[in-house]
């Protein structure tokens, strides 16, 4: 049934995406707010899909941000891009440069004002993320960066990469954590998705002023410390890595 459920999704997801992405192009016309409550409505349309077809809801646990702000979150599947999308109002993600390229999401991330960041680029992309960072969080615009870079299954090492910490001493900000569990339901490539409740949690933020070691030491260890702990809740509940 799960495999069933999953073929119903995708076929609803492509439909959805594709009838909203040529409905929404007069919005390339308007402001930017329009784009970023037009994409807040795709994703919640996506998450009710997923409720609804395979049964996999969620739970919000902690205080959400709001206005200026830096996010950093654990990235497991392509389902807490849907929902931190869907609970960030006028949100910019630090994403790859080549997303902004993809069809159809691509020009409606650019109208958005994503913060593209090219991986090969060195310090000289550091510098544009950072100047492009400070112009979101002058917009009262919460900034959400997955400082692992790319989706990991749920139980792998953490490979904290030094963006994040780059935007914390520039930014001077604090940054509030995110853990999830969401690869329980959806893991990274697989076709399948299973029904459950997938748990997303903001954790206490960490102050600015740290030094960068110290910082991506509390940073790594709040994120995972939290992930470990909603994966076994899980797994209690009956998901098991893997199946």
């Amino acid at each position: 049934m799960g495999f069933i459920r999953s073929v119903l999704f995708n076929l609803t997801f492509g439909v959805l995406t594709l009838v909203m992405a040529i409905a929404g192009l007069p919005l390339f016309l308007g402001p930017r707010p329009w784009m970023d409550f037009y994409g807040r409505l795709w994703a919640k349309a996506c998450l009710w899909l997923l409720k609804h077809i395979v049964g996999l809801d969620y739970e919000i646990r902690g205080d959400v941000p709001s206005g200026a702000s830096l996010i950093a979150a654990k990235h497991q599947s392509a389902w807490e891009t849907l929902a931190l999308a869907a609970l960030l109002p006028d949100s910019t993600f630090v994403l790859k440069r080549i997303l902004l390229w993809t069809p159809p999401f691509g020009p409606y991330m650019a109208k958005v004002g994503m913060i593209p960041i090219d991986r090969g680029g060195g310090s000289k992309a550091v510098r544009k993320m950072l100047a492009a960072a400070r112009a979101m969080m002058a917009a009262d615009r919460p900034i959400l960066i997955f400082p692992e870079g790319t989706r990991r299954a749920p139980g792998a090492p953490p490979a904290y990469h030094p963006g994040v910490a780059a935007l914390y001493r520039d930014l001077k900000t604090p940054v509030t954590p995110v853990a999830v569990n969401s690869g329980l339901y959806w893991q990274r490539n697989a076709f399948t998705k299973q029904q459950g409740t997938v748990i997303l949690e903001f954790l206490d933020t960490i102050p600015p002023g740290m030094d960068r070691k110290s910082f991506m030491r509390q940073l790594e260890n709040s994120i995972e410390t939290a992930t470990v702990r909603l994966i076994k809740e899980g797994e209690q509940n009956g998901r098991v890595i893997g199946q």
